[in-house]
């Protein structure tokens, strides 16, 4: 093998885990290859996943004027009519610049890059398929960051124009009139409530018997509670036997209770596999699961082969492109010898939905699971002044403390900037602060962010007025690392 052939650190994929992995390497002095199968860098995050998704959910609310309708009512519209076309010119022009930012990253840190198809031929050796043939390569330490795809059921008859994927949903040319998704993940979720946000009429299929089971129940029956009052059907217990295309802009499926449902347009999106497909992935010495999944030990990300890597989507949950990036920047360093701390116990959820979902640390059922006294307290946004200043109808921030410690145990958002909101939250819980930061300091008036103070003082006023001395403190803050590390 030509020596310009052998790098110290072989990356398959670009996203977020693929491009921290490498970036990271670089800065290390390693040589380092970027392979990636699509036309541009940036993996599903960039071009099917993170990104477009929530670019979509910004045009779609500043395109419809969805903000504004708490003042000026629900026939409000920025935009009286809108088309495929509106919302695709933003996805370009913002997927073209996240491109550049990558590309710019990758030249910046002199990590080589090409576009091709990988599979494995040996431990330390790949053959790359590009546009100008075979290639082949070696390297010391591999980084596998592929990816998911969504899964496709036999059973469901995918044309890529009215029964869709949540890949393919991004290339509509039109905008239904009626839309029924299937399955309530997070993916689907957003979905249906971004399209309802458009007056399209929505339809929510979910086998289970609840919505999202991860979130804490108040927060997700608030969640359901909104959709339903923009007249999303959300159906619960039932699975999907048949979808097919009848006619034109006419779907047709068929559920487990004989019930039928009809629509012009089906999105589907219940599970996503991993990538994994003609990476020959047996010729190193790997295998996966049913759902094209890698194991890997969750604190160095290796594989059952100590030199070859897995991180992101690829490896399951939680399948967040924030913690797929620091699971790519701790492989890397640990593959170098490099010092890095584990990943945080606690980091925030984000669903992107509309309104905003947003969670991080135990929820109630969590806490009464681990036996630990808890008191909760709410803030509804509606109540806050900066709530009055935007509309806001609806939403709420829920936080719970420990009753020993007076510690922050978690925090649970649904409402309009969540996903910014949680960082608060975030900080205090993971310096292990108490109840007493968010009474005692102020927070900017007026604010969503003043929710905290709202809430906290919500808690406090239902909790024991006989303050703990500094020795119990110290002893039950003890019990608890030891009890939420356990």
């Amino acid at each position: 093998m030509h020596e310009n052939n052998h790098y110290d650190l072989i990356v398959i994929g670009s996203g977020p885990a693929g491009r921290r992995g490498a970036i990271q390497a670089a800065k290390l002095n390693k040589r380092v290859l970027v392979i990636e199968r699509g036309r541009r860098v940036g993996g599903v995050s960039v071009h099917t996943g993170t990104i477009p998704s929530k670019t979509l959910r910004e045009t779609v609310l500043n395109l419809s004027g969805w903000r504004e309708r708490g003042f000026y009512g629900a026939a409000y519209r920025a935009k009286k009519h809108i088309g495929a076309e509106d919302l695709r010119r933003r996805l370009d022009i913002t997927l073209n610049h996240e491109v550049e930012v990558l590309e710019h990253q990758f030249a910046r840190n002199g990590v080589d890059t090409i576009e091709g198809v990988a599979r494995f031929t040996g431990a330390h050796s790949i053959s790359v398929l590009g546009s100008a043939g075979m290639s082949d390569y070696t390297a010391d330490k591999f980084l596998i960051a592929v990816g998911t795809r969504p899964f496709r059921p036999a059973h469901i008859g995918f044309d890529g124009e009215h029964i869709v994927d949540s890949d393919e949903i991004l290339e509509i040319t039109r905008i239904p009139r009626q839309l029924v998704v299937v399955g309530a993940s997070v993916i689907g979720v957003e979905y249906a409530s971004i399209f309802s946000a458009l007056d399209v009429k929505v339809t929510l299929i979910e086998p289970n018997s609840v919505l999202m089971p991860f979130l804490d129940r108040e927060l997700a029956d608030e969640f359901l509670h909104d959709l339903r009052e923009r007249g999303v059907i959300v159906r619960f217990g039932a699975k999907v036997v048949a979808a097919d295309v009848v006619g034109s802009q006419h779907c047709h499926l068929k559920m487990s209770d004989d019930r039928e449902l009809h629509a012009d347009m089906v999105l589907f999106s219940a599970g996503r596999e991993g990538a994994t497909e003609g990476l020959d992935l047996a010729a190193c010495g790997l295998e996966t699961d049913a759902r094209g999944r890698l194991s890997v030990d969750k604190d160095s990300f290796q594989t059952a082969q100590p030199h070859i890597y897995a991180a992101g989507d690829i490896i399951g949950f939680p399948s967040l492109a924030s913690t797929s990036m620091e699971q790519g920047r701790i492989a890397a360093c640990h593959a170098f010898g490099a010092p890095t701390q584990h990943a945080p116990e606690f980091f925030p959820y984000g669903i992107y939905s509309v309104p905003e979902i947003s969670t991080i640390g135990m929820n109630e059922e969590q806490a009464r699971e681990r036996g630990i006294p808890y008191e909760c307290g709410v803030a509804r946004f509606r109540e806050t002044s900066r709530g009055h200043i935007m509309g806001i109808s609806s939403g709420f921030m829920k936080m719970l403390f420990a009753l020993e410690t007076r510690r922050l145990l978690g925090v649970h958002i649904v409402g309009e900037g969540a996903t910014e909101l949680i960082h608060i939250g975030q900080a205090v819980l993971n310096l292990e602060g108490t109840l007493d930061y968010f009474v005692e300091n102020t927070f900017n008036y007026p604010t969503l962010a003043e929710a905290y103070k709202v809430a906290a003082l919500d808690a406090w006023n239902r909790m024991p007025r006989v303050q703990p001395s500094r020795e119990t403190t110290v002893k039950a803050l003890e019990r608890a690392r030891k009890v939420v590390g356990g």
